[in-house]
């Protein structure tokens, strides 16, 4: 989907195990706009780091988040809205995706650390341990009142979170 204004991208962010890929998923599906997968942006070092259950630190998350930013702007130079996962925790970590070419808001899954544990010990096939959690917990810094965004709790059904993320960026799509 392509639009006459500015192209949006919409970052489905997070602590792990929010469910920041299943609401993209669900986005994507309804507004057909192109999705990215922000792990698949890691280097095979961060991934191995994440797997030993050592978190990472700014220096590796840099190129990581630079590597999406450049992928978002690529996107928009070809005139597409985009949604992105990236547990983007930190605001410096927004302020890099934010310097992407487009209009960048922010979807913030948030939940209880007891109920996302679950969620993560439950996963098959995924690098991030539990363990991790707390670390991330840590790390987070909740959107500012001057940062675009709106925030989601995850204690709802699958359904209830995704209509209100779907509503959400419909607000922001205008």
């Amino acid at each position: 989907m392509t639009s006459t204004h500015s192209p949006l991208h919409v970052v489905i962010m997070g602590v792990s195990g929010t469910g920041k890929t299943s609401a993209a998923q669900y986005l994507q599906q309804h507004l057909g706009w192109v999705y990215a997968e922000g792990d698949e942006f890691h280097s095979e070092a961060n991934v191995a780091k994440m797997r030993s259950g050592t978190p990472l630190n700014d220096d590796d998350r840099a190129p990581w988040l630079a590597s999406i930013a450049t992928w978002m702007t690529e996107q928009a130079a070809a005139g597409h809205n985009t949604l992105v996962t990236c547990s983007a925790l930190k605001r410096k970590y927004r302020d890099i995706l934010r310097a992407a070419t487009g209009r960048v808001v922010f979807l913030h899954l948030t939940g209880e650390k007891a109920v996302l544990a679950q969620r993560m010990d439950s996963r098959v096939d995924h690098y991030m341990p539990s363990s991790l959690l707390d670390s991330q917990f840590a790390t987070l810094e909740p959107l500012g009142e001057d940062e675009a965004g709106v925030v989601v709790d995850v204690a709802g059904s699958k359904d209830d979170v995704a209509a209100a993320a779907l509503a959400a960026v419909r607000k922001f799509a205008g």
